[in-house]
């Protein structure tokens, strides 16, 4: 059996550019269909959030009209209920990393809003990615690779990704709201080699240990990436 560490956003809310708060958390289907698929084939998920504090779901994700229909919404509803773990997350800060096979990050706007700037979280990212162990991440997950900078360089540089992108950002209608764009900082800031599929569908991108997800629809897609390298 692998243990595998979720790193979870704990914002509640994201700051825009008028000054108003968008509330928001984790996205359901980014945290939900992994942590099943990594729990029904055995292997233990542990969740750490930056002090520790409890995740908040966005709530939009729940939305019938987001996840899928009304039964998806039921269904994701029902996993985030059954798991305990995101009731006792550990603080970012008392990970040890040689406790576990591999990590995870799930997106939503939350990460925007604290693992962006989270030094534990980029302290683990930067730990994990010289470790050579599996690194996977989601959507609006990768802005935590901005946390890695030191001096203004990332042990990312170079490497290829994709995230949630500028494209998709604007069909949920925030990218003329918002103080910054994830493919647009992670291109400037810290250096990555971006790359895309079509809006929102699966899509993967695989450099050495770093496994990337563009979208909630890629968040499946990881966790069975995932499951084929556990075995």
């Amino acid at each position: 059996m692998a243990k595998v560490l979720f790193i979870v956003s704990g914002a509640t809310y994201w700051g825009l550019k008028d000054g108003t708060r968008h509330a928001t958390g984790y996205w359901a289907e980014e945290f939900a269909m992994p942590y099943r698929k990594i729990t029904e084939a055995g292997h233990e998920v542990v969740v750490g959030t930056p002090g520790g504090v409890i995740p908040n779901v966005d709530m939009m994700s729940l939305r019938p009209s987001m996840a899928g229909g009304e039964d998806r919404a039921l269904e994701l509803e029902n996993i985030i209920r059954s798991a305990e773990v995101m009731r006792r997350p550990l603080k970012l800060s008392d990970v040890r990393l040689e406790d576990y096979d591999a990590v995870y990050l799930p997106g939503g706007h939350g990460p925007m809003a604290d693992l962006a700037w989270d030094a534990d979280a980029g302290r683990l990212l930067t730990a994990q990615l010289a470790s050579g162990n599996p690194l996977f991440i989601v959507c609006h997950g990768p802005s935590a690779m901005l946390a890695t900078r030191i001096h203004g360089e990332s042990p990312f540089k170079g490497y290829r990704v994709t995230c949630f992108t500028n494209e998709e950002e604007e069909g949920v209608g925030l990218a003329s709201r918002v103080t910054w764009l994830l493919e647009t900082d992670l291109q400037e800031k810290v250096g990555v080699e971006f790359s895309r599929g079509p809006v929102w569908e699966p899509y993967l991108v695989e450099d050495r240990n770093l496994v990337t997800g563009q979208n909630p629809a890629s968040a499946a897609v990881l966790a069975d990436r995932l499951l084929g390298i556990l075995k």
